[in-house]
């Protein structure tokens, strides 16, 4: 599918390779409406990149904001093309505390529910409304690309909830990919390694260069903008279907 004149919906896209997405998106023709909570840098996002860009404030866990974004694609612009979902939450929370004390179930169901099923509610409403487009010559009517993590193979000690999220969203890939196949719909899910977002930002040094130690080559972090190219490339990639693609620069994990 090409991405002149198409519509993307970009949650999370505000920020960090959601907004590296969107403007990479743009610059490829496309339009793009982004789903976020923070306001102040959505309606940011609008304002240094133009008219072809929409600002909406939504929770991908509710229904009633992704539906909402999605008439905003189709008022704006006439269609809904690509979903990549960017939204989530890594924030870290041990098992079992100090003194050996579970730290009960809140943290976990939070970061399922945003990561995990937010993922889902934007999947399943994106297919719908892409269902109803015409389909191009390969019968293509919808791409989604769907952010997994790395964590989702090698987590960490601390990311026991956020490694089942991403471990859920690279587990719904293929059946979802095989589901949608009917309405002209491909799935696909990217698993980042360490990328450079505003999530690194607030980390010491150290851990920083801890993260980098673990990565082959480049040895670096990732750039939202290289995020931002393979969904540009699944897009445009008829035969990419039902798989997670890792960009970690071969990275794996350390236990800690």
């Amino acid at each position: 599918m090409e991405l002149q004149g198409k519509t993307a919906i970009v949650t999370g896209g505000a920020s960090g390779m959601g907004r590296a997405t969107v403007e990479y998106f743009l610059s490829k023709g496309a339009n793009a409406v982004i789903l976020d909570l923070n306001d102040e840098a959505g309606n940011k996002a609008v304002s240094e990149l133009g008219e072809k860009v929409r600002y909406v404030h939504a929770d991908v866990t509710d229904e009633d904001d992704v539906a909402a974004a999605i008439r905003t694609a189709k008022e704006a612009f006439g269609g809904l093309h690509i979903a990549v979902n960017c939204a989530g939450i890594a924030t870290p929370m041990k098992v079992l505390d100090r003194e050996g004390n579970n730290n009960g179930i809140g943290h976990f169901k939070k970061v399922i529910g945003i990561n995990l099923v937010g993922t889902f509610n934007v999947l399943a409403q994106a297919a719908e409304a892409m269902g109803k487009n015409e389909p191009n010559a390969d019968g293509e009517r919808g791409v989604i690309i769907n952010t997994a993590s790395v964590a989702a193979f090698e987590g960490q000690i601390g990311q026991t909830a956020y490694s089942a999220s991403k471990g859920g969203i690279t587990a719904i890939t293929l059946p979802a990919a095989r589901e949608l196949a009917r309405e002209g719909v491909r799935v696909m899910t990217i698993a980042p390694g360490f990328i450079h977002t505003p999530l690194f930002d607030g980390l010491p040094p150290a851990a920083v260069d801890s993260l980098t130690q673990q990565v082959v080559f480049p040895k670096r972090l990732g750039l939202p903008g290289e995020y931002a190219k393979l969904a540009g490339h699944i897009v445009e990639n008829a035969y990419l279907n039902g798989e997670t693609i890792r960009m970690d620069a071969a990275a794996r994990m350390a236990p800690k």
